[in-house]
């Protein structure tokens, strides 16, 4: 049997080396003798190509980057021991075709842009184990992007297509850590999201359940401080449309980190297992529920959106929208998202336009295609966008960040020339501190500089 064979879900706490851990190693015995079970396991398949999914690779937000070359080197001297050594080969012929595949896909992975061609710990630390049982093979080494789970889903399909193409007897390592955030003594503190993220990814990946991986929200993987969602996710991706047995071999989390090991075997074709293709259907139809509910501030929004996208043009504003749209003058703000991410958001704290539409209008087109943290958006993506509208109250100074609510009021920071803004009620800013230091960061201003605040409030329009 070539292609896909199997995988590891493994994590990578250079501690479990004995050189590194020089005996603090013993406290998570239960994941070194996984993982010498894991390596075992890859063994078993004599694999020609390992391919390694790395969050500690050169990492970009819209960019898989692969590394390039014929070989590379590493040690573990960061970790205090210069002793351990790793030199590989890579599969040049493997990530040449990968690379020719995403192109076709129009997926955004390749060889540029190394920053670093050492080998990482988040390599080097499951190589350590499966060099002591079998050496007799090369690697391609994957890093993660700051791209939504589909695409990582999809660079997996293409991590099977291209082993099934060249008929490769291959095994993937999902590298990755869990939670960071288990314990408040632990290196990042504790977080309520970490040990329920470690419960739930646990059981996802022990019983091969990879359509649920999609249902992880970004805020919610942020807040647990997870390093290795989306190493599983890609992972998923190369058993598409493929059964498959899965084992949780352990769990533990001594530091504060959690630390899962997992083996997959590949089964038989199972056409409905296309994760990817279900969850986007599930999408396109929970995104015309929301489509069919959307008032009129929204509509006229997304209706700029796609005239211009499609058209390069501007529409009108009509004479059948409301007395409030027409007549009234006020700031917004246009807010775009795609995949639960932000995808464009440019308004006015000002109105300058002669009326709200034609605020909305403006701001519309601005979100889409002149906001400078994103490239514009494509036609192919218009369906899948959620839109939202901000009509912004008057602004009112304020002497202290007691007089803010983040639920009701959004934030004015203004430092010199220098001005942020910061809307209410947005997920994942729960705290005054959080709002105001987002707000100074958007403006240029110094986290430890004194400013100004104001505070106003909207109407949010869906």
């Amino acid at each position: 049997m070539n292609g896909i064979l199997a995988a590891v879900m493994a994590p990578h706490p250079p501690i479990i080396v004995p050189e590194v851990g020089k005996g603090e190693e013993k406290k998570i015995q239960k994941t070194i003798d996984a993982y010498r079970e894991a390596a075992e396991f890859i063994t078993a398949y004599k694999p020609e190509t390992i391919v390694i999914l790395s969050p500690h690779q050169t990492m970009y937000a819209d960019y898989f980057h692969i590394s390039p070359g014929r070989s590379a080197k590493g040690d573990l001297g960061t970790f205090r021991a210069n002793n351990v050594k790793f030199e590989v080969s890579y599969d040049t012929e493997f990530v040449e075709e990968l690379c020719l595949l995403a192109d076709r896909r129009n997926l955004p992975a390749g060889t540029l842009g190394e920053r670093e061609k050492k080998l990482d710990h988040g390599t080097m630390v499951p190589l350590y184990f499966v060099e002591q049982f079998y050496q007799d093979f090369k690697i391609v080494r994957i890093g993660l992007s700051g791209l939504p789970l589909t695409r990582h889903y999809e660079l997996g399909e293409c991590i099977k297509e291209t082993a099934g193409r060249l008929r490769r007897k291959t095994v993937i390592i999902a590298s990755g850590d869990l939670s960071h955030r288990l314990k408040e003594d632990g290196p990042y503190g504790f977080q309520e999201e970490g040990p329920v993220y470690d419960e739930r990814i646990m059981e996802v990946m022990g019983t091969g359940s990879f359509s649920e991986l999609f249902d992880f929200s970004e805020k919610f993987c942020e807040k647990a401080g997870e390093c290795g969602h989306r190493s599983f996710v890609i992972m998923a991706g190369a058993f598409d449309q493929r059964e498959v047995t899965a084992r949780r071999l352990s769990y533990e989390g001594p530091f504060g980190v959690g630390y899962g090991v997992c083996t997959f075997e590949a089964g038989r074709e199972n056409d409905e297992r296309n994760f990817r293709g279900q969850y986007e259907e599930k999408e396109r139809k929970r995104l015309e529920e929301l489509r069919e509910k959307e008032d009129v501030y929204v509509q006229l929004a997304r209706k700029t959106i796609e005239k211009y996208i499609i058209s390069g043009r501007k529409p009108e504003v009509a004479e059948d929208l409301p007395a409030e749209l027409r007549e009234r003058r006020a700031g917004a703000f246009v807010s775009i998202k795609k995949d639960g991410q932000l995808r464009g958001c440019i308004g006015t704290i000002q109105p300058v336009q002669p009326n709200l539409a034609g605020e909305i209008i403006e701001n519309a087109v601005s979100a889409s295609v002149r906001d400078p943290r994103f490239s514009p958006i494509e036609p192919e993506e218009l369906e899948f966008l959620v839109i939202s509208v901000d009509v912004l109250g008057e602004t009112e100074k304020i002497s202290s960040p007691e007089e803010l609510d983040t639920k009701k009021y959004g934030v004015i920071v203004t430092k010199g020339r220098k001005r942020g803004l910061l809307l209410p009620n947005l997920e994942g800013i729960d705290t005054v501190e959080e709002q105001i230091a987002i707000a100074k960061q958007k403006a240029g201003i110094k986290e430890n500089e004194e400013v100004e605040l104001e505070r106003f409030e909207v109407v949010r329009h869906y």
